[in-house]
Formats: structure tokens, C-alpha cells, sequence
């Protein structure tokens, strides 16, 4: 029988070694994010249907995280029971990085637009194999008063990585002169760079993650060997499913329409401000003005992601003084007023107030990405964290689903191909994911708040 594991404290750069590897992860997410719309526009996709290529991220991420949560849970290496998962996915990763706005070198066997959605699907499919670990590792090795300051500081580092990935086509461009115009279906220049440079910070990351961090070795409860429950084997994943806490259920509908909002800014910011600020037609697709929008959408995104790495380190405070669910209530509405403020800006001339905008999506991002995680790891079973923490990227992944389906047609048909409607409904479907968090029942949140109490009285 393995020893009960008592978990220590961790100082600031240890839990900072422990998630170093998430700012390689989200400076490929933020290529991407930024700059995948783009891509496939390049090589020929029409604006309505972005949303249904965009579908390959949240369905690989609904198979692939449960699986991963599952068999990481029952997983025990010399590199331990996470770490086997991340590195393995960074690896698959920068492949997907490095060839994905490549997609043009391969025309000879297939279409460069169905090659590119090949390659983003392999991108998203390796990032999320490398993601979900990071999720149950700091859960794995803090305890419960040091989660919120774990996912606090994933956020930061997510923060940083996706402020250089976001604004790093932009820099190679301004800073030293790499060309950004493109023809009918070849990706700028600036755009291949950053990819292939993303790649390699991507991989460095990770490897400082696993070379300088350990973990416990796993506690007699949930040692492989002694696990009751390891005779369903993969079918367990959809028993956990239907027994999950009553708290994650909560959350799920937040996370549905807090992702269905994200979905939207990711997938139309591109063509919305290039229809809506720089009054381009909806056909314009490789015009030097249309790659000045796709580089300046990097430059509101890179802001976004440094608001969210800041304000991410106030979010421990601030919990600690109003509870976490306030704090994500309050974070997302200001997210939402910042998506919805979108549409004053009408003219180039103006774009610099798309910066404003993004303050407050920054401020939910940061909450987005901590939070619930905080919330949700006070209320499953330690032994069982991985796969619950993949099964809880469900609630992330249908909504992104749903949207992809119906968002390009609600663009096309009831916003007359108009985009920034788009992001405008989005910050509407914020605010209403904030309504929801006021109905969590968070009762590791109020355990913490008691000891406190107590703690006062005595001294």
C-alpha cells in the first residue's frame, strides 16, 4: 500500500517551474488564434464557413482530453504521470506549427485550404494532448489553499506566451522588415516565421518544465495497482461523466457560454474589423490592407493576453477578499461590455480604441483560465483529477462546436455577412455566463473563507 502523500507548500518559482511549459502552449494557441483565419482565407475559404474549420479544435479537444485525463491518472514513468503526456504533445505540436502555413508546398497531393486544415487539426489535437496534464498537475501537487495562486500563475505565463505569440507576425514585420503582403494562396512571410519560431519556443518550454519539476509518486488510493475501477478501463471515462460532482455541472453551463463567446472573437475578429474598421468588401482577402487588419487583430490580441497575464496575479487577492465566484462574475461582465464596445470603433483612424476593448476582455480571459479550474479541483475526487479535468473540457469544447455549426450561417443569413455582429452577440453571451457563476455552489471557496475566520478569531 502506497503512503498517503501530505503536500507541502511550493514557493512562487517552483509553481512557476511546474507551468513554465504552458508559455510555449499558448504561444502556438495564439498563432493560431490569431492567425489561423487568416491562413485559411488565403488559401481560399469563404467567411461563413471559417466557423466549421475552426470545428477541428474543440472536437479533437472533447475526445482527446478525457482520454489523456483517463490513462494520466493510471500513468507512472520515470518521468513521472503528467509529464509524459505534455512533452509528447509539444513535440506533435511544433510539427503542426512549423508546417500549417506551409500548407502551400504540399498542393501537389491535395488543395493547400484542405492541407492547411489538416495540419491545424493535428495542431490541436497535440496542443490539447500537451494542455490537459498542466490542468491535474497543479492540482496533483498543491493543496487547496495554493490552487487559485497555481492557476493563477498558468494564467500569467498563458498571458505572456500568447502576447508574443500575438504580436510576433507584427514585430517581425516592423521591427525587421519581414515582408507581410501575400498572393492568392501563399502566406505572408512574417506569418511562416513566427510559426516556425513559435514551434521552437514551444518545445524549449516544455523541456524546462519536465527537467525542473518532480511529482509525488501516486498516494495508496489511487496507485494504479490498487485502483478498483481500473477493470472499466477507458468505458470509466463516460461512468465519471454521468457521476460528476454537482459543482462541476454548475460550471458548465458558465464555461458553455463563455466559450461560445470566445469561439466567436477568435473565429470572426479577423474579417470584423477588416469589413467593419478598414471598410473592406467581404471578398478581400489578400490585399495589402487586408494583412494590415490580420496584423493589427494580432496586435488586440497580444493586448488582451497582457492584461490577462497582469491582472492574473490580482486574482488571489481579490478572491480572497469577495470569493471566487464574484470574481469570475465580475471579471466576465467587464469581458463582455469590452466585445459589445467593439462596434463604436467604425473607421482606421479609430482602431487604436480596439485596445480599450480588449482591457476587459483580458480581464475575463485571465479569470476564464483560472477560476473555474480553482473552483473545480475543490470538488472531485483527488484520485480521479485527470480525468475529470478532461471530461470538464466537455463544457469548453460542445459550445465551440455548436458555434462552428451555426455561427458562419448566423453571420451570413441574419447579420447580412456583416462580422462585427458577431463579436457584438458575443459580448452579450458574456455577461450572461457571469449571471450564471452567482448560482455555483463552491464549497472548497467557503472552507477556505471559515479557516480564515477562525484564524482571525484566534489571534
Amino acid at each position: 500500500m502506497q503512503p498517503k502523500i501530505h503536500k507541502k507548500k511550493l514557493s512562487f518559482w517552483q509553481i512557476w517551474n511546474m507551468s513554465f511549459g504552458f508559455l510555449g502552449i499558448q504561444m502556438g494557441f495564439a498563432l493560431q488564434n490569431a492567425n489561423a483565419s487568416r491562413i485559411l482565407q488565403t488559401f481560399g475559404a469563404d467567411v461563413e464557413h471559417l466557423s466549421l474549420f475552426w470545428l477541428v479544435a474543440p472536437i479533437t479537444g472533447m475526445i482527446i482530453q478525457p482520454i489523456i485525463g483517463h490513462y494520466s491518472d493510471r500513468t507512472w514513468t520515470k518521468l513521472g504521470r503528467r509529464r509524459p503526456y505534455f512533452l509528447v504533445g509539444a513535440i506533435l505540436a511544433a510539427i503542426g506549427l512549423m508546417l500549417m502555413p506551409n500548407a502551400s508546398l504540399f498542393i501537389a497531393f491535395l488543395p493547400a485550404l484542405w492541407v492547411g486544415a489538416g495540419f491545424l487539426m493535428i495542431m490541436d489535437a497535440s496542443f490539447n494532448i500537451a494542455m490537459e496534464p498542466f490542468r491535474a498537475l497543479v492540482a496533483d501537487k498543491l493543496p487547496t489553499d495554493q490552487r487559485t495562486l497555481g492557476f493563477a500563475v498558468q494564467t500569467l505565463l498563458i498571458g505572456l506566451g500568447a502576447v508574443i505569440g500575438s504580436w510576433l507576425p507584427y514585430i517581425l514585420t516592423e521591427w525587421l522588415g519581414i515582408s507581410t503582403s501575400s498572393s492568392d494562396g501563399v502566406v505572408p512571410q512574417n506569418v511562416i516565421w513566427a510559426f516556425m519560431i513559435g514551434a521552437t519556443i514551444l518545445v524549449a518550454s516544455i523541456l524546462w518544465t519536465v527537467i525542473r519539476t518532480t511529482e509525488y509518486p501516486p498516494g495508496e488510493n489511487d496507485h494504479p495497482s490498487n485502483n478498483t475501477e481500473e477493470q472499466k478501463g477507458i468505458l470509466g471515462i463516460f461512468t465519471d461523466f454521468w457521476a460528476m460532482p454537482k459543482t462541476m455541472r454548475q460550471l458548465g453551463l458558465v464555461q458553455f457560454f463563455s466559450w461560445f463567446a470566445l469561439f466567436s472573437m477568435w473565429v470572426f475578429t479577423t474579417p470584423a474589423l477588416a469589413q467593419h474598421v478598414w471598410e473592406l468588401p467581404a471578398t478581400d482577402r489578400s490585399s495589402l490592407e487586408f494583412n494590415e487588419a490580420g496584423n493589427y487583430v494580432g496586435v488586440i490580441f497580444g493586448v488582451y493576453n497582457l492584461v490577462s497575464a497582469i491582472f492574473a496575479l490580482t486574482l488571489p487577492v481579490i478572491a480572497a477578499k469577495i470569493g471566487r465566484k464574484l470574481t469570475h462574475a465580475v471579471c466576465l461582465t467587464a469581458g463582455g461590455l469590452g466585445l459589445i464596445s467593439i462596434i463604436l470603433v467604425s473607421n482606421v483612424e479609430m482602431k487604436w480604441l480596439l485596445n480599450i476593448s480588449m482591457i476587459g476582455v483580458g480581464i475575463a480571459w485571465a479569470s476564464i483560465l483560472a477560476m473555474p479550474y480553482a473552483i473545480l479541483a475543490g470538488s472531485v475526487p483527488p484520485k480521479k483529477m485527470g480525468v475529470y479535468m478532461g471530461i470538464f473540457n466537455f463544457f469548453i469544447t460542445a459550445p465551440q462546436i455548436l458555434n462552428g455549426f451555426v455561427g458562419g450561417y448566423i453571420v451570413k443569413y441574419f447579420y447580412d455577412g456583416q462580422a462585427i455582429y458577431a463579436l457584438f452577440s458575443a459580448g452579450i453571451i458574456l455577461i450572461i455566463a457571469a449571471i450564471c457563476v452567482i448560482f455555483v455552489d463552491d464549497k472548497d471557496d467557503v472552507k477556505i473563507m471559515e479557516e480564515e475566520l477562525l484564524s482571525e478569531k484566534v489571534q
